[in-house]
């Protein structure tokens, strides 16, 4: 993701608060090896930058684990490893996304990393929410969902985070036959917005627990009513996790094989456009 000058201040504050910790850091390790001051009006050179080598971040990834542990027992944690600035470690956490903690364990950011590229901003935390993002969708079961597939070839395939009650994820269902039409297939995943146990979700997972599921999701998006049917073992509640997984904010959420998101509603010529299927 890219973000234009207009944001570039607001942006700028943060990866100036994120080096101001950085520089802290250092500051902090440079007390305590008693090395002396420089004489007045002399400049010292700065100490070279040792590089971390791979015992350190074990070390490191060891630290920050126990005292994640400690403050809650229940954390789940999927990887640390090494940010783009020294010094400080990317922490993925299911249901949580991504923070970023010094090697100590002590401090953490909770934020998105931003970097200077020229005259613009690259956010870097969604480009390791991509990866993230695909690993996870790797394991989602396509019988788990409810397809709308293309007459003839599949061309390409996208995954949808859908709540019936949504007036874009609606707007975005009249668009299937067009996809369809163009060779891409919908997958239908769920996520009741209001929660599980809701309203939305008794209605979503009815539409899971129907014999024609297809016809009862289409049923939901043009707001009519269907026989209530809330089976065991239906998959709802699993994906609705799968999505706080992934960074959803809300529906419709739009995602691509490689990870990458596309939040809200979007037509269907776009979309095959941004996907790369020839019209």
């Amino acid at each position: 993701m890219k973000i234009r000058s207009p944001y570039l201040s607001q942006m700028m504050s943060m990866v100036i608060a994120v080096g101001f910790l950085s520089l802290t850091a250092c500051n902090s390790e440079a007390e305590n090896t008693n090395v002396s001051e420089a004489p007045a009006g002399v400049s010292k050179a700065p100490a070279p930058i040792e590089k971390a080598t791979e015992a350190d971040h074990k070390a490191a990834a060891d630290n920050i684990m126990e005292k994640l542990v400690a403050a809650n027992e229940n954390i789940r944690v999927r990887s640390i490893q090494p940010s783009k600035i020294p010094g400080l470690y990317e922490v993925q956490i299911i249901g949580k996304g991504i923070i970023y903690m010094e090697k100590a364990g002590g401090y953490f950011i909770d934020g998105k990393m931003l970097q200077i590229v020229g005259k613009e901003v690259v956010n870097i935390t969604d480009k390791s929410m991509v990866g993230l993002r695909a690993d996870l969708m790797a394991g989602v079961k396509k019988e788990d969902s409810i397809v709308f597939s293309p007459a003839g070839e599949v061309k390409a395939s996208v995954a949808v985070f859908t709540d019936v009650d949504c007036g874009y994820c609606q707007k975005l269902h009249k668009e299937v036959p067009a996809l369809n039409e163009m060779g891409i297939e919908v997958r239908y995943l769920a996520y009741p917005r209001a929660g599980i146990n809701s309203n939305s979700y008794r209605k979503i997972a009815s539409a899971w627990c129907a014999s024609d599921r297809q016809a009862a999701m289409t049923k939901l998006k043009q707001r009519e009513e269907i026989a209530e049917n809330v089976c065991e073992g239906n998959p709802v509640a699993a994906q609705y996790e799968l999505g706080q997984q992934i960074g959803l904010t809300g529906t419709p959420a739009i995602v691509l094989d490689n990870g990458e998101l596309i939040p809200g509603y979007m037509p269907a010529k776009s979309l095959a456009e941004r996907i790369g299927v020839q019209l």
